[in-house]
């Protein structure tokens, strides 16, 4: 019996790179899935149903199980749809993966508002949208009786939290802000049964494979085929897979994963300071945080 037997997994972003992985370790591991893809181009443009139901037909030849949805999660009635589908298919929904995303880079000095509300629509808004609409039917479930057992695995990223990256302020940007999305959300649904936890995953998609400076040059695959592939979108769904299960109890927790590594990351803490018993003045802050103690 696989670790996530007989759960219901809705899976965004999940017809390429790290969302199809999710889903078809998820399928193999005997959960119900949920494939959710546009099917847009990296940038969001487009739409390709294919991708999704690719991704469905491979774990149907596997003997799994999956239905292919292509709602928009960027928006509130795309979200709502969603899930629902999720529930007219398999009865329920047990596992959101929020994974969606896109990319707009651009350096802040000539970056435009469509480039700044696209990623933060789709990544950010995109996970709320989501999350909303699951927490809701397990809201229902639990006042109902039932009991819940649910889980939620945001997706983050080392752009966002401790590898910013420049060129990309919108994209770090959606990303911190889900980073503490997920430390609120799970302060606050765990009364209905539901833990959240949150991955900042590095890995080579197509989203990677563009991004500027060495993160893009290091994502390249080896040269060598047969060598251990560190990025390879493949190692970052086990973990998820165990944050998805019904026996895992860890929630509000951020995770880095990368081939063979798993941290918990941290987040931001309050170092050194400077103290005064007095009023403070202009002059002694800049003496004191400028290093000449006074």
């Amino acid at each position: 019996m696989g670790a996530l037997e007989g759960r219901i997994a809705v899976i965004t972003g999940a017809g390429r790179g790290i969302g199809r992985e999710h889903a078809l370790l998820f399928a193999s591991e005997g959960a119900k899935v949920v494939v959710n893809d546009l099917g847009g181009a990296p940038d969001g443009t487009g739409e390709d149903a294919s991708a999704a139901q690719t991704v469905v037909d491979e774990i149907a030849e596997t003997g799994g199980e999956a239905v292919a949805n292509h709602d928009d999660v960027s928006t509130w009635e795309g979200a709502a749809n969603l899930i629902q589908e999720g529930v007219e298919a398999f009865g329920q929904v047990d596992v959101l993966v929020n994974n969606a995303g896109i990319l707009r880079d651009a350096f802040i000095a000539s970056m435009t508002e469509e480039q700044w509300d696209a990623v933060l629509n789709v990544h950010l808004k995109g996970h709320l949208c989501a999350l909303h609409h699951a927490v809701d039917h397990w809201r229902a479930r639990s006042e109902a009786g039932d009991e819940v057992k649910a889980s939620v695995i945001n997706t983050a990223s080392a752009s966002g939290t401790f590898m910013p990256n420049a060129g990309q302020a919108n994209y770090g940007a959606a990303k911190a802000g889900i980073a503490a999305l997920s430390l609120v959300a799970a302060a606050e649904v765990g009364r209905y049964g539901v833990r959240v936890n949150a991955i900042a995953p590095v890995a080579r998609t197509r989203l990677t494979l563009q991004t500027p400076g060495p993160i893009g040059e290091m994502m390249k695959p080896p040269e060598d085929p047969d060598a251990f592939d560190p990025f390879h979108p493949k190692h970052v769904s086990p973990l998820v897979a165990y944050l998805a299960s019904e026996d895992c109890q860890i929630t509000g927790k951020l995770f880095m994963v990368q081939g063979g590594a798993i941290a918990e990351c941290t987040g931001w803490q309050v170092g050194e300071g400077i103290n005064t018993d007095s009023d403070w003045t202009v002059e002694r802050i800049a003496a004191e945080l400028g290093g000449a103690r006074v």
